[in-house]
């Protein structure tokens, strides 16, 4: 009879592995979409306009910027092979904290998605109403494209989806310091150094004094995106360690 342990450390590899890719290939994009619609779009700067500024210029982007806005509502989905890779390389420092940590990245693709979604779908159509619309009942589309802009924009979108992308981030750095990680100290301080600085940079909706912060965590976030990518694609921990330990653990319970 072959034995064989209850977990296979090489099914956990190629999840840390596409967590990599999905963190390096997500930035890459988000940089692009993000420079397309700040040339077209003039984004963000455009997020605190009223409806009379901003629903003819998001028609003026025709399908191309519709398209563009739909490929950007999809790019938070990269944060739920993320929170896997990183459980898998991580939970050995501490299961239950990962385990929270995954789920905060759950949270954070599904926040960010919805605030996002906004933009190729209800508001499109305001666009469209607004335009065929008359004068006096522009007012009205006016306080529905703000009251989206205030609940699916800044607080879930922004708000609770940048918090959850902030905790894992916190929670991935604590987990990378402790001995054993795998993972180069550095790199644990710049995801607890991000972490801060979006959690800090989130109340930028509720006081200009964080507005540099913000700012900062604009080219902080892709970078560590980028660094925690190849991390996860590079990580190979103590492998023979790993496959020893879980051998033993499955050979107690099969004995």
């Amino acid at each position: 009879m072959t034995l064989r342990p209850q977990h296979s450390s090489r099914h956990d590899r190629g999840t840390i592995r596409a967590g990599g890719f999905a963190l390096v290939a997500g930035a890459l994009a988000f940089m692009a979409v993000f420079a397309y619609l700040a040339a077209r779009f003039n984004y963000p700067d455009v997020l605190d306009g009223s409806a009379p500024d901003v629903l003819p210029a998001l028609i003026a982007t025709g399908s191309a910027g519709r398209t563009a806005w739909a490929f950007y509502a999809l790019l938070p989905l990269i944060w739920i092979p993320a929170g896997a890779g990183a459980f898998h390389a991580l939970y050995r420092t501490g299961e239950g904290a990962m385990r929270v940590g995954m789920h905060f990245a759950t949270v954070a693709a599904l926040a960010m998605m919805l605030g996002l979604m906004r933009w190729p779908s209800i508001h499109w159509e305001l666009a469209l109403a607004y335009i065929a619309s008359p004068s006096e009942q522009r007012g009205a589309i006016d306080a529905v494209f703000l009251g989206l802009n205030r609940y699916l924009g800044n607080y879930i979108g922004e708000f609770l989806g940048e918090m959850s992308m902030s905790l894992f981030f916190a929670i991935s750095g604590r987990a990378m310091l402790r001995s054993g990680s795998g993972f180069p100290r550095w790199v644990a301080y710049f995801a607890l150094a991000t972490a801060a600085a979006g959690l800090i940079g989130m109340f930028r909706n509720v006081t200009g004094a964080v507005a540099l912060v913000a700012e900062v965590n604009n080219y902080l976030l892709p970078a560590f995106m980028i660094v925690f990518g190849v991390s996860l694609l590079k990580y190979r921990g103590d492998a023979s360690r790993i496959d020893a330990e879980e051998a033993e653990q499955w050979l107690s319970k099969a004995g």
